[in-house]
Formats: structure tokens, sequence, C-alpha cells
């Protein structure tokens, strides 16, 4: 008879999302009269931009011509979209990261789970606390993260680096020593950034101790103060030490269409000299058939100079959301951050209330679906995480719902 990975079955409870879900679907079922406004997934509202489907339209006609028909997309992706995300992405920047160190793919939401596979079971893993779920619940099914407390609700052997108002919700270098150290910036779920000589300190500990970071810079468009750096290659010494990962989900709505890519720098190598970017470059072309010539056309667009208006356009749309909820929830005596450098909000919740109580308290009195905390670990207990990818009118509407309270 089969058996099952038992490193599944050690996952506690259901996934975040698919809670939220259960509950706002019970009770719309429930209260059919009831507008609910969803600020809660960070799912896009606004449609993709007119350059990006411009391209989608001319790549779909070049498919049905033989002499341009696409089959599989090439390993790494098509040389025209690594050559225009090295150009904008990094050598604006003064990064320099060769189109070979590019790997594209269907999303950092992926990546992120699937980039722990090149690294040894044996590696302890350091995570930011609150932690965007996927980081850990992917380290958990490769069999990294011990036993789990349902008390504490912690992994035995993950290192937990706490984020909280005290410390401007950023991690510090921890006492116990990881191999693999997550940091993602601007962070979701607290909208939190940390200056380049802040960043800086991690990439020389890194490099000191001999761990890896995996960087998600998924919001990294959002990123509208001085000194706060768009990618981890600002940093020197980055490249022997960091593996970045970036969407195309939340800086040009590619949400639906699904689009992504890591970067494994040719320096990043283990103790024993084994290449990092040899070791992803061959579980990618074994595990992945590429993104679609269509998609990754719709990528190159983004890069255009009308895809980097309308989509800057998009992104201040978003942020001008972001802006209401934040200073009408201030107006109405919450304790907020985030919001300036990434499109979430970060508030505490009322006083008495859990994540998940004040999760229940809006939806049924306000008809507003926010993310609890607590659902991204322990330190997120008693906060609350609102979105700014609404409609502009849903966000007028949840702030005068939330102030009406």
């Amino acid at each position: 008879m089969f058996k099952v990975n038992d490193n599944y079955l050690k996952l506690p409870g259901s996934y975040l999302f698919s809670t939220i879900g259960k509950k706002v679907k019970a009770y719309k079922e429930a209260n059919p009269d009831k507008e609910v406004i969803s600020l809660g997934i960070g799912d896009v509202t606004q449609p993709l931009a007119p350059a990006i489907i411009d391209s989608l339209h001319k790549a779909v006609d070049e498919m049905a011509v033989k002499e341009t028909f696409k089959g599989y997309a090439p390993d790494l992706g098509y040389e025209f979209l690594r050559s225009a995300i090295a150009k904008n992405d990094y050598a604006a920047r003064g990064a320099d990261i060769a189109i070979d160190e590019i790997f594209v793919s269907d999303g950092a939401k992926c990546d992120s789970g699937n980039i722990q596979e090149i690294f040894s079971v044996d590696n302890k893993i350091a995570v930011c606390d609150p932690v965007y779920p996927v980081y850990v619940d992917t380290n958990v099914m490769a069999g990294r993260t011990g036993t789990y407390d349902p008390n504490t609700e912690l992994w035995s052997d993950v290192i937990y680096m706490p984020c909280k108002a005290d410390n401007n919700f950023a991690p510090e270098i921890p006492k116990e020593t990881p191999d693999i150290i997550y940091l993602c910036f601007p962070n979701n779920p607290t909208g939190a950034t940390i200056k380049k000589d802040q960043l800086q300190e991690w990439v020389d500990y890194a490099n000191k101790v001999g761990a890896v970071i995996i960087y998600d810079a998924a919001y990294e468009a959002y990123i509208s103060e001085d000194d706060v750096p768009h990618t981890i290659y600002e940093c020197d010494g980055a490249k022997t030490c960091a593996i970045e990962l970036k969407s195309f989900s939340k800086n040009a709505g590619f949400t639906g269409t699904r689009l992504g890519y890591a970067v494994v720098p040719k320096d990043l190598k283990a103790s024993d000299g084994t290449s990092l970017n040899a070791l992803w470059a061959r579980r990618h072309g074994t595990k992945f058939n590429g993104a679609p010539y269509i998609i990754q056309r719709a990528g190159e667009a983004v890069y255009s100079e009308e895809g980097k208006k309308q989509t800057a356009e998009q992104i201040a749309y978003y942020m001008n959301n972001a802006k209401i909820i934040k200073e009408g929830l201030a107006e109405a005596g919450f304790t907020v951050s985030g919001g300036v450098n990434a499109p979430y909000i970060w508030l505490k919740t009322i006083e008495g209330m859990s994540s998940w109580d004040f999760f229940d308290y809006l939806l049924e009195n306000a008809n507003i679906v926010g993310t609890p905390g607590s659902g991204f670990g322990p330190s997120g207990e008693g906060y609350f995480r609102l979105t700014a990818f609404g409609t502009y009118e849903n966000t007028l509407e949840a702030v005068k719902r939330i102030k009406a309270l």
C-alpha cells in the first residue's frame, strides 16, 4: 500500500487564505443582502495596462502564423525578456546581473516555495515573524522545520526573528546562526522597509557566517522613499550570498496571467564550491516547462516607455488607496503603519480583541474582509492587515464604514 510524505501531515490546521475564504463564503450565504468589501487577499483590481494588452494581442497573432509560432519556451526564459529585466531592474540601479543569472517563472510564490529544494534538509532556516506563510509551510513539506508546538505556534527547528513596533517591524540579527535567511522588503504583511545600510548589514552577516539570503522583492515597485533599496544587489557582496525573487503580479497586475523570475548569481556557491546557479538551472529545466511566449512578451511590454508610464499610474492608484486607508484609520483612532512603501496597512486590533476576533467583528459589523495578523505568525497576534488593491470607490466606502463603528 502506498504511503504519503509524512511532512505534509505536520502542517497545522488550514491554510490562512482558505480559512478566510470559507468564513466569507458562509457569511455571504447567511447574509445575501450584505455588500461585502474585500481588502484581504492582495489581488489587484485594475485591468492590465493598454501597452501590455497590445503586446498580448500581437503575440497571439504570431502564434497563428507558421513562421512565428512558438512551442516550448527556453528553460531560463526568452532572451528578450531576460535582457529587459537585466537592463531595467538591475543595470539601471547599478547592479551587474547577467541574463543567464535570471530564471523566468510563473510567479514569485512558486519560486519561494521551490527554491528550498536545492538545499539540504539539515539547513536551519530563519524567518521574520510575522511571515508570509509560504516560506515556512514549504520548508515543513521539505522536512526542515522540526516539530510544531500548538501553544506557541512555533516550529522547533525554525529561527524566528520577531518584527514588532519596538524594532519598526524589521528583523534583528538572530543569536542562533541560520543557514538560510528569508527576507521580504517591502514586507508582506507589515508593509515595513529597511534602509540600504541596514540591508548591507544582513549581506555582510550572511557572507560572514556562510548563510544564503532568499530575498523576496515582490513589492519593490511600491517604494517611494529614498535610500530604500529596490534590489538586494545594490549592496556590496550580495552576489555571493543572495537569491532574489521578483514578481509581475503586483507591479503590473499579472496575478491572473502569472509571471515572475528568480535571480541566482553564478558567484553564489555552497561551502564545497557547488554552484547554486547550476543546481537551479537543472531543477528549473527538469520541473518547469517555461512561462508561455505570449505572457513573456507581455512582460517585455512592462519595460517599454508606455508600459512603465501606465504601470506607474496603476501603482500610484493603489498607493493613493493606501494613503486613504492609513489616514482614515488613524483618524478613527487606530494605530497603523505601512502604506508608504507598500500596498499593505498593518493596524493594531481593538484592545482586548484577538486578530480573528477582529476579523469577525469587521465582517459582521462593517462587512469588510481583512487578514488576521496571527495567520502570519505569533508576532502578528493583535494585528490586522488591509490591502490597498481594492477599487478607489470600495476603499472610500470601507474607511467610511470603519469610522462609523
